[in-house]
């Protein structure tokens, strides 16, 4: 592991002399490579306190404690004093690495700290600065064409409740723009009946994940855990198409599956409207991410556009994992080419706060109809929006560009030389992931990699993902890459 260690430092230093990275970025004191120093990860210390836990919740899926003091840009560092280069950021949060300087400066200022400690109910009492914040987000970063903005505190909420802004949108369609609640609707809508209680749904797809909240639940196909024993809405489930690679060499065939899976959105539609289920919207990821990475093209999108400006069902992209920058651009439908915006776009992880962008006529009428107490957190305001300004400053998408391609690259020369264990590298920017032949050699890989300093994680049943920080550098892909090469190597 020394030489190693001392092998990939060497090159990343030559490498980076030709390489014009963030100055400001240069400047954080990273470790120069990972070090494990325990026999095992969770380390004693760590099992230590898994124990302590396992008293008052489940702890199954807890892999490590982590030293979030000791952690430092794109290297956590656990409660054992290992050292690990994070390529999974908190499943795809972390924008600028951990503990980076622009943002532990943030609530320094007093201003700033006192909107951390006076929370507000937003829906009733926001601060005096809220519109002005709102309106420097919407303007540097809401997705053109969408001047609307609901703010709210993660992804599940995001999409339960932007499900509720199409729903709502959909009944005044078929009430007409100023027609009041009937006595029938408002009566029956408090016993769970329609008229008033309408039977709408949305239509998802084979291997979604949209979040664990009981609207979004019935929309997440990714894993039984995530479901089993909770009742679901008998909503439409479409197949999302399932390429295969390279893509260049498939065309046919994944042209095909975009044909065949466009059509049965159609298809469901149609059955779903006779069964008197109307579907009032669609869902869709730009990358299904927990469900495996699976990708679709830009043409599939805009077919799924079409249907939907066809049919008067609204589109809503969940960019929840895959916005923020990691593809390269801020918003990963922004590589689709689209007619115009989606209908909605629900945001949050490396968002530090969750909402949705939306058009105009997807705005509530009455008060109250979208709310809660909180309404998002003015505090992860303040964190966005100087993580964008470190995005603009440091040319951020850029960098994600660069080391992405090194990593992708290296990636597709693992897979030709380890054929038998690698397939499928695939993705946008650092957005990554490869498929190993089965799911325990994926369990095994993943294990094999933290042991020697690399922490990633695993989607769908047989993908390896990659979710670093915008500020992975080249220098982080060759570490990653020499050390993936590493345990293909043992195996």
């Amino acid at each position: 592991m020394r030489f190693l260690q001392a092998t990939v430092v060497s090159r990343h230093c030559a490498a980076l002399k030709g390489l014009a990275y963030p100055r400001n970025y240069a400047t954080i004191a990273e470790p120069a490579a990972p070090a494990v120093k325990t026999q095992a990860i969770p380390g004693p210390r760590s099992l230590e306190l898994k124990g302590k836990l396992s008293a008052i919740q489940n702890v199954v899926p807890v892999q490590l404690f982590a030293d979030y003091e000791k952690s430092i840009g794109n290297y956590l560092v656990d409660v054992d004093g290992n050292v690990l280069l994070d390529v999974y950021t908190q499943i795809s949060s972390i924008p600028l690495g951990y503990n980076h300087p622009r943002l532990l400066n943030v609530f320094q200022n007093e201003k700033n700290l006192k909107t951390l400690i006076n929370r507000p109910a937003l829906g009733v009492f926001p601060g005096k600065e809220w519109p002005e914040q709102l309106n420097s987000i919407l303007t540097k970063i809401a997705p053109k064409g969408l001047s609307n903005l609901t703010t709210m505190m993660c992804g599940s909420c995001s999409n339960e409740n932007a499900y509720k802004n199409i729903f709502i949108w959909y009944r005044r369609n078929q009430r007409g723009e100023n027609v009041d609640f009937t006595d029938a609707e408002m009566q029956s809508c408090m016993i769970n009946q329609p008229p008033g209680a309408p039977k709408l749904s949305i239509l998802s797809f084979n291997g979604a994940f949209h979040g664990r909240t009981l609207g979004a639940l019935s929309t997440t196909h990714s894993k039984y855990i995530h479901k089993i024993d909770v009742p679901s809405f008998d909503w439409p489930i479409a197949s999302f198409p399932q390429y295969q690679y390279p893509l260049a060499e498939n065309e046919r065939h994944n042209k095909e599956q975009d044909q065949r899976c466009l059509a049965e959105v159609e298809e469901l539609i149609e059955k779903y409207n006779k069964k008197g289920i109307p579907v009032a919207g669609i869902i869709v990821e730009p990358i299904q991410s927990e469900g495996g990475d699976n990708e679709a093209s830009p043409e599939f999108f805009q077919g799924l556009q079409k249907i939907g400006k066809q049919r008067g069902v609204a589109l809503l992209i969940d960019e929840v994992q895959t916005g923020g920058g990691c593809t390269g651009k801020i918003w990963c439908h922004e590589h689709f080419n689209l007619d115009g915006p989606p209908d909605v776009v629900t945001f949050s992880k490396k968002m530090q706060l969750g909402g949705y962008f939306h058009k105009e006529e997807f705005k509530p009428q009455q008060g109250y109809r979208v709310f809660n107490t909180w309404m998002g957190d003015p505090s992860k305001l303040l964190l966005l929006q100087e993580v964008i300004n470190v995005i603009q400053e440091e040319n951020l998408l850029k960098n994600v560009n660069i080391a992405g391609k090194v990593l992708k690259d290296g990636l597709l020369d693992l897979e030709k030389e380890y054929s038998h264990i690698l397939n499928s590298t695939r993705g946008r920017g650092t957005f990554l992931a490869v498929n190993c032949q089965n799911g325990k050699a994926r369990d095994d890989i993943v294990n094999r990699l933290r042991m020697k300093g690399i922490q990633t994680g695993g989607c769908g049943e047989i993908s390896i993902r990659f979710r670093p920080a915008l500020t992975f550098q080249e220098k982080h892909a060759n570490i990653v890459l020499d050390v993936f090469r590493s345990v293909l190597r043992e195996l």
